[in-house]
């Protein structure tokens, strides 16, 4: 079938078949985790779905996008990522190392993970001002929660042992993710339904790469956090509230009077998001 401006990724206002194709899939595989003993992926799966289905429903029916509210769901999103995988995979990967003898070998991962999150990152930005039928803006998000969930999945299944928070942390961008894709949807007249792919992208990926049997290679599973680690620590960065000229904040700001002053007001805003999004991890940590 020839994809177009109807197609099933991007068929005006209409549901996405595709999206609703993949919630039907995350089900089965729920299935499939619930017996197979993946529980903690399994819950990390459907609470980044709610995340992003839930941002994503909020940014479809909001009239503006409001800065307020972007910026404390980024700053808080990303303080959480950044502490999660700081303190849970960083330590993990240079164990691993050490315990091969080759402690830098889980900085070569994280180093890796950088600099190819960057590098995907980058590249798939520039596919998205190709001329193309379909949503690529949706499709980048897509790409990169499947990316995510695969990651996710071979932690867990590396080390089960690991705790909850972890994912949850590194899954909290979701909502602001959703909400931000949704109004631009929105504004293009496209149905937000197309975001319940990236939704459930995590769970697609996660719960068959945590059911697979992992090598017990120290230097193997040293790799394995420290690019986690480094793909995280990217995506966090990324998602850090940015309020310089240009970015998609200062765009929202321009659609209000006194624009400059609310720039300089968010750039408070989003310091303060960000180290509380990262206090929140650590007091979770203490508590349990």
């Amino acid at each position: 079938m020839t994809i177009n401006s109807e197609s099933v990724f991007n068929n005006g206002g209409r549901v996405s078949l595709v999206g609703v194709a993949s919630v039907v899939g995350l089900v089965v595989l729920s299935g499939v985790a619930a017996t197979g003993g993946a529980q903690k992926v399994l819950v990390i799966s459907w609470v980044a779905f709610a995340a992003m289905a839930a941002g994503a429903w909020l940014g479809a029916r909001a009239d503006e996008t409001n800065p307020y509210r972007l910026v404390w769901g980024y700053g808080l999103a990303s303080g959480a990522m950044v502490t999660s995988a700081a303190m849970f995979l960083v330590p993990q990967a240079m164990g691993l190392g050490g315990q091969a003898g080759a402690a830098r070998i889980g900085g070569v991962g994280i180093a890796a993970g950088i600099v190819i999150g960057y590098g995907t990152h980058t590249i798939g930005h520039r596919l998205t001002h190709l001329d193309t039928s379909f949503d690529m803006t949706t499709t980048a998000i897509a790409a990169h929660a499947l990316s995510a969930g695969l990651v996710i999945g071979l932690v867990y299944a590396s080390m089960p042992e690991l705790g909850i928070l972890l994912g949850l942390a590194i899954v909290s961008h979701k909502g602001p993710a959703g909400y931000a894709a949704a109004r631009r949807l929105s504004r293009s007249g496209k149905s937000a339904t197309a975001l319940l792919l990236p939704a459930t992208g995590v769970g697609l990926t996660a719960i068959p790469s945590a059911l697979l049997p992992v090598p017990e290679s120290a230097v193997l599973n040293a790799v394995i956090f420290g690019f986690a680690a480094g793909i995280f620590l990217h995506v966090a960065m990324d998602f850090l509230p940015n309020c310089e000229a240009g970015s998609e904040i200062d765009e929202v700001c321009s659609l209000h009077e006194h624009s400059h002053d609310l720039l300089d007001e968010l750039r408070t805003h989003a310091v303060g998001s960000t180290v509380i999004g990262a206090a929140a991890v650590v007091v979770a940590w203490v508590a349990i």
